[in-house]
C-alpha cells in the first residue's frame, strides 16, 4: 500500500491526529456549487491530500496540464464544459482516475459515466467520509504496487499481464486501461477459467462499502473488451457465461 494510502486509512480508523504526519496525493475537485467544493476540499486535505478546487469544466481542463492531478473529483453538470467532456479530455490526456459526482439518480446516467472511463461514481446528496473512503480506494487501486517477488507476468495467448508494473499487452502493443479496469482484468487473470458472479466482482474489485450498481461490472467488462480484443463482440479472452458471470479464458 502507498504511503497516502497506510496515512489516510489510520486516520480513518481512529478519526483524529496530525494532519502534518502523512503524504497525500493531489486532487482536483470540480464542483460549481461553493459550499460543497469547501467541503469536500476540507474532508481530502484532512486526509493530507493537496487539493485544487475549480468551478467550471474550462478551468478543470485548463487546470491538468499545469496541477497534473492524480485523481480528479468531477462534478457532472458545470458551466461552460459539462463534466462528461472534462472526463472525455481527462481520459484522452491518459488514466488518471476520476470519481464523478451527480445529482442524477437512474442507472442510466451511472453507466453512461463509466462508459467514459469513470473509476467511481456518487450520487448527490452523498457524504464527506463516503467520498474520502472512495478517494482512498481509488488511489489505492490506481498507483499501489506490489512488492519485489510478489507480482509477475500473467500470460494468456498474446495477452500479457504484468501485476508488478501494472501494465498490459497484446499482439499490437500496449493497452492502456484504467485502474478499476486493470483491477478486473488482473482479477480475472489470476483465477483464469474461473467464473465469477458480477456480485463476487463487485466484492473482489470494488473495495468499498458504499453501494455500487451491478452493471458497473457489466460497463467496466465491455470496456475491456473494447481496448483488448480483437473484436471485441466475439472476445476471445473476456468471456460471458451467460447467466452466471464473466470469466478469463485460460
Amino acid at each position: 500500500m502507498t504511503t497516502y494510502a497506510i496515512a489516510a486509512a489510520a486516520r480513518m480508523l481512529r478519526g483524529a491526529g496530525d494532519e502534518g504526519d502523512m503524504t497525500g496525493a493531489r486532487i482536483l475537485v470540480v464542483e460549481d456549487e461553493p459550499t460543497m467544493a469547501e467541503v469536500t476540499a476540507r474532508y481530502l486535505r484532512r486526509d493530507g491530500h493537496d487539493v485544487r478546487v475549480v468551478h467550471d469544466g474550462q478551468d478543470a481542463i485548463d487546470a491538468l496540464p499545469v496541477f497534473e492531478p492524480e485523481l480528479v473529483v468531477l462534478d457532472l453538470m458545470l458551466p461552460r464544459v459539462d463534466g462528461l467532456e472534462v472526463c472525455r479530455r481527462i481520459r484522452a490526456r491518459g488514466n488518471t482516475p476520476v470519481i464523478m459526482l451527480t445529482a442524477r439518480t437512474d442507472e442510466v446516467d451511472r453507466l453512461i459515466g463509466f462508459g467514459l472511463g469513470a473509476d467511481d461514481y456518487v450520487t448527490k446528496p452523498f457524504s464527506p467520509r463516503e467520498l474520502a473512503a472512495r478517494v482512498l480506494a481509488v488511489l489505492r487501486r490506481s498507483s499501489e504496487q506490489r512488492a519485489p517477488g510478489e507480482g509477475g507476468v500473467i500470460r494468456v495467448g498474446a495477452l500479457r499481464i504484468d501485476t508488478t508494473r501494472r501494465t498490459v499487452e497484446n499482439a499490437l502493443g500496449p493497452v492502456a486501461l484504467t485502474a478499476r479496469e486493470f483491477d478486473l482484468l488482473a482479477y480475472l487473470a489470476v483465477h483464469a477459467g474461473q467464473v465469477f458472479t458480477r456480485d463476487q466482482l463487485l466484492d473482489a474489485v470494488w473495495d468499498t462499502d458504499a453501494p455500487t450498481e451491478p452493471g458497473a461490472v457489466t460497463v467496466h467488462i465491455r470496456r475491456i473488451r473494447t481496448k483488448l480484443e480483437e473484436d471485441p463482440s466475439r472476445p476471445r479472452y473476456v468471456k460471458t457465461v451467460w447467466n452466471v458471470g464473466y470469466k478469463l479464458e485460460s
